[in-house]
């Protein structure tokens, strides 16, 4: 066989030579720009900074974003939100990703239903949006954790948000699935995310400089290929920023000189600031400045209100005071995205909680006094800002499209009855244990822990004294069946009255939301943490009961099991009752005045917790969760019970959110 070289073939290697110049002559007098897919000629630069600029192509860009998420309202009224969101003049939606729920065990993801992420941002594009993508890690978001895992405590020396081996284990596995699905709905690739956000204001917890450019890495490795944003507010935007670096491969196609240029070009990870007034404004742009030079200015979060706790007043921000700064930031040049635009609500147990000085666990409304109610309705908040947005665009806006329904149905009388002390025994097996086990560690859910809900613990005692312990939230002490009170962050003490012999004490403990801001994240196990002593010695021989409040814990009780109501009742306890529906089911809102503490379900979905301290006094009730005819409720309640629960059109959270 033949080996060809340049010595023996002269001839044909100048040929070769000659046909290459030609071609490449030819092939600059073609218009290359009528063979190219449209697609790749509209898209192929991405978001870029050009001085103070936004560029997107080739066009000056300035985002009107608005934060709605995806998991906290339910997918038959995404197209109404993400709507309503246009119509309000805004051009990009912007969106967290909460791991914990994505990933409840190890390795098992969940995109589905609520949780289908590609839906959701393939929704916004069709809708005519372009997408800011912020997906953690960590969130915050006012999310139980932060949206990290609770699994992720197992490990006893774990350090969230750090590179502490066993958390960037996790976080890679994770994000090799995430990203599978991220990375085709880039900007880049036909798709309608512009941007994507490095964590969550590391600046303020800042506890290992190599996080962030791993954090960084992590996402470019996987194929991120579009702008790269942080997010910092007052409290640590200096020490939140990331240096950029060589990112990625890109081809890129110039339809002038007809060459294919593959190189990498700088990633510039862009810090951009969160505030919610006038000054804090005009004192982080000084520091943005000074961080990076003259780059296009960002507000990712203007906080359009504020979050509530449980036994706090109901937080409200003025729509002039809104209007203001808002307009401020846009005379400014800033891009600015409203956080939240529509806050939706906490289903199910998913909301974080606050602990400095005192534990606070947020309640399920996550309304945030926003731009649209928790409902969806609009507020004084959108008409002056359609207003102003409208005159920003200077083109048209589309109409608002209508309210959602709203109805009073008629009040719901719980008509069965089932105490917790009967319920025990149509449950798992409890585990069985020398010592107390914490919530996250407990051998459930393929050994994965438990998440959410309660954990009922049980040991025998033969004398009174003191009883101390550990508690985190909120635990009921009971001696039998009797409630002798409750342990918690502020009581570590309870009195055990006499006993006579053998006695069953039984603690029901709740994690009423883990910590999603601030340094002490990696302390946030629930249940009991250690031991628990009666008169300083150490209890032994545990009973615990995983009571995570499932659809699928629910569906162990049959229509057997249930008791009509007696006139004696013994509390913790469930009550099933029915809610009747006409022919159009519409949104509502629960009122349980006369009840105490507790959940509600409604035909298996958790609707969230309640509580009489206040300041929300209702639960939203979506219409696209109720059907025509009877509606199975079922109402968990700790303490003691009303008669009845009542249905509102309008949410009791401390305002009127009706534009007349």
């Amino acid at each position: 066989m033949p080996k060809w070289s340049l010595r023996r073939r002269p001839g044909r290697t100048l040929g070769l030579l000659l046909l290459l110049v030609l071609s490449f002559l030819v092939l600059r007098r073609l218009n290359w720009s009528t063979l190219v897919p449209l697609w790749l000629q509209r898209q192929r630069l991405g978001l870029r900074t050009k001085g103070p600029d936004f560029i997107l192509e080739d066009s000056t860009f300035q985002i009107l974003g608005g934060s709605i998420h995806y998991f906290r309202v339910p997918r038959e009224y995404w197209r109404d939100r993400l709507l309503k969101l246009k119509a309000c003049g805004l051009n990009t939606l912007t969106t967290y990703v909460p791991w914990n729920l994505h990933e409840p065990e190890r390795g098992k993801f969940d995109f589905s239903g609520n949780l289908d992420l590609e839906a959701f941002i393939q929704l916004a594009a069709k809708i005519g949006l372009w997408v800011i993508l912020r997906p953690g890690p960590y969130i915050c978001s006012e999310i139980d954790l932060g949206g990290l895992p609770s699994w992720l405590l197992q490990d006893p020396d774990m350090k969230l948000r750090t590179t502490y081996h066993g958390f960037t284990k996790a976080v890679d596995l994770y994000f090799d699935h995430l990203m599978s699905r991220v990375v085709p709905l880039q900007y880049k690739h036909g798709g309608p995310i512009i941007a994507v956000q490095v964590e969550n204001e590391y600046g303020s917890y800042n506890k290992d400089r190599a996080y962030m450019p791993y954090i960084k890495k992590a996402l470019e490795d996987r194929g991120i290929v579009e702008m790269l944003l942080t997010s910092d507010n007052k409290d640590g935007l200096e020490k939140g920023v990331v240096d950029g670096g060589l990112g990625n491969p890109e081809i890129l196609w110039d339809s002038k000189t007809m060459v294919c240029f593959s190189f990498s070009t700088a990633f510039l990870v862009l810090a951009t600031i969160n505030l919610q007034s006038k000054q804090e404004l005009m004192a982080l742009n000084t520091v943005l400045l000074s961080i990076q030079g003259i780059q296009p200015k960002m507000v990712m979060e203007y906080w359009t209100g504020w979050f509530d706790s449980w036994g706090g007043s109901h937080n409200i921000l003025d729509s002039a005071e809104v209007l203001q700064t808002v307009s401020a930031i846009i005379k400014d040049g800033s891009s600015i995205n409203l956080y939240m635009f529509h806050g939706g609500t906490n289903f199910g147990f998913i909301n974080g909680a606050m602990h400095f000085n005192d534990y606070k666990a947020d309640v399920t409304s996550y309304d945030y006094d926003a731009i649209l109610t928790e409902a969806g309705d609009y507020t004084a908040k959108y008409t002056k800002l359609r207003e102003l947005f409208g005159t920003v665009s200077g083109i048209p806006l589309p109409p608002p499209p209508e309210l959602t329904a709203k109805m009073v149905y008629e009040p719901i009388s719980p008509a069965l009855y089932l105490s917790l002390w009967d319920a025990i025994q149509y449950m798992d097996k409890p585990v069985t244990s020398e010592t107390p086990i914490n919530m996250e560690n407990l051998p459930v859910n393929n050994g994965n822990g438990q998440a959410f809900g309660y954990v009922l613990y049980e040991t025998t005692i033969f004398s009174s004294g003191v009883l101390s312990g550990l508690v985190r939230d909120r635990g009921q002490v009971f001696l039998n069946r009797v409630s002798i009170g409750f342990l918690d962050y502020k009581t570590t003490k309870i009195t055990i009255p006499l006993t006579q012999g053998y006695t069953i004490l039984r603690i029901l403990v709740e994690n009423r939301g883990r910590v999603n801001y601030g340094n002490n994240i990696d302390s946030q196990r629930k249940g009991l943490i250690g031991n628990l002593y009666l008169n300083n010695k150490a209890l032994k021989n545990f009973k615990i009961y995983s009571l995570d409040m499932t659809k699928q814990f629910l569906q162990r009780f049959d229509m057997d099991n249930w008791s009509v109501i007696p006139k004696e009742l013994t509390f913790p306890a469930f009550f099933l009752g029915a809610l009747s529906v006409g022919i159009y089911p519409s949104d509502t809102f629960l009122k349980l005045e006369g009840w105490v503490k507790g959940v509600v379900f409604v035909n298996g979905h958790n609707l969230g917790r309640y509580w009489n301290v206040g300041p929300q006094e209702t639960l939203y009730l979506p219409g696209v969760w109720l059907d025509k005819g009877i509606n199975k409720v079922i109402i968990f309640e700790e303490t003691m019970s009303g008669s009845m629960v009542q249905s509102t059109d309008i949410p009791h959270l401390g305002r009127n959110q009706y534009i007349n």
